[in-house]
């Protein structure tokens, strides 16, 4: 059902089903009930004040305005000719906008709060003979090759060989523990840093902007980019980076943006502000699924997620979800992406196959879950401590409810390890079931 949202999804126990309604006005009834949300779906504005004020033309880049900028997705946004345009954020969104509003804008002014890592991208055509060879089963075996290199486990052959696989996944092991082990992933980590560091050098001409373009963090405190085009685009007599210095843009009047006193007036302001991955999981589904007894997942989770493997919930039967709370997380979404739908395909046939009516996560398998969590968490929480504000340590606000907003930070491939086991025991262990219809 294209071009349909969810307004509501309510668990009537006389039926054992799911009610969903819909912004069609669609009344839907399912025995079971897969939310699939996204993972960075709900489009985030950064809390600076004055933001409802301004009088320009502003959108997010989730929203993007063709009909103002002109062009398109692969022709030159001609109406910015003679626009002052300004972008707010410098991440993976920004380094993709950024070298094409340099190449139409009159001028661009970028604001930084904190600069990103951006290592090459080396993108290139594929190969077609090198494509032909391949053999069946290619994709799979990449997937996981793609993972061990960047989770440190490395593979005896690199089968992707891009900057991402070169950079080692350091900080993040909780099996690391002594002074001598945690020394060396921090001079490891320092290693790729300069590099990184370096490259601004080499390929940003004015020494001022090249030194505030240079990321001084742990590598993994915020995702690593890459691009080619973003850092020569500072080059370009029409592009103006404002640095904040790290405290962010001050406040935004009807003209514009504020930093340090000073006023940039514009005519077109453009959010690069990312997306919400640590507020409340309905929040950013965008509707309360309402389980038994009339209780909304707000209030069963009002002090942070509970689950079993981050896709069943005490409470909820037959609701399985894929995402990232509580669930599995890693620099290759699709890998993870895939290894739990066909987790919940394979709970979901087995539930028919047994005759199950309903499923759900007891408690106590929710808690102990819980723990194998924060096992993987060791090593996490030591690296995010030194690091800057941002989604990986919840800009620096961790408290009670935050702490069971998390991921499996392990390697998707352990994740995944976890849920074959449990299929494989058998007796879906954790879980309550009723048989019946």
């Amino acid at each position: 059902m294209f071009q349909t949202q969810i307004a509501g999804a309510a668990w009537d126990d006389d039926t054992q089903r799911w009610i969903v309604t819909t912004s069609r006005q669609d009344r839907l009834s399912a025995k079971y009930l897969v939310i699939a949300g996204g993972i960075l779906s709900k489009a985030k504005l950064p809390r600076i004040p004055g933001i409802e004020t301004y009088a320009g033309k502003a959108f997010h880049t989730s929203r993007w305005d063709y009909g103002y900028t002109g062009g398109s997705a692969s022709e030159p946004m001609v109406n910015l000719a003679d626009k002052r345009v300004g972008i707010i954020g410098t991440g993976a969104t920004a380094v993709q906008v950024v070298p094409k509003l340099a190449e139409s804008a009159k001028e661009l002014f970028i604001f930084q709060r904190t600069p990103s890592t951006v290592g090459w991208r080396g993108n290139k055509p594929t190969d077609t003979e090198w494509f032909k060879s391949l053999e069946p089963g290619w994709q799979w075996e990449r997937v996981e090759n793609f993972t061990n290199a960047v989770m440190g486990t490395q593979p005896e052959v690199d089968m992707v060989q891009d900057a991402w696989t070169e950079m080692m996944w350091v900080g993040v092991k909780g099996d690391v523990q002594t002074p001598e082990e945690i020394a060396e992933l921090e001079r490891i980590d320092f290693v790729n840093m300069e590099g990184v560091r370096h490259r601004i050098e080499d390929l940003v001409d004015d020494l001022d902007t090249a030194e505030k373009l240079k990321p001084w963090y742990g590598q993994w405190c915020k995702r690593p980019c890459f691009h080619d085009e973003y850092l020569p685009a500072f080059n370009h007599p029409n592009v103006h980076l404002v640095d904040t210095d790290g405290q962010g843009v001050e406040r935004i009047t009807a003209a514009g943006p504020v930093v340090d006193g000073e006023e940039y007036p514009l005519d077109l302001l453009i959010y690069a502000s990312g997306f919400e991955v640590t507020t409340d999981y309905d929040h950013r589904l965008g509707f309360d699924p309402t389980g038994r007894h009339g209780v909304p997942l707000s209030e069963a989770w009002s002090d942070g997620p509970h689950t079993l493997h981050g896709v069943l919930a005490h409470g909820f039967p037959n609701l399985l979800m894929i995402s990232t709370v509580q669930g599995g997380w890693g620099t290759n979404f699709v890998h993870y992406l895939s290894e739990t739908s066909n987790h919940v395909a394979q709970v979901i046939a087995e539930c028919e196959a047994q005759g199950i009516a309903t499923i759900e996560a007891s408690t106590q398998a929710e808690e102990e879950w819980l723990m194998v969590l924060y096992g993987t968490v060791a090593g996490v929480a030591r690296y995010n401590a030194t690091c800057t504000p941002g989604y990986m340590n919840s800009e620096q606000e961790m408290n009670a409810k935050s702490a069971r907003n998390l991921a499996y930070l392990g390697s998707i491939i352990d994740y995944a390890k976890h849920l074959k086991a449990w299929r494989d025991a058998g007796g879906m262990v954790g879980a309550e079931v009723t048989s019946g219809r």
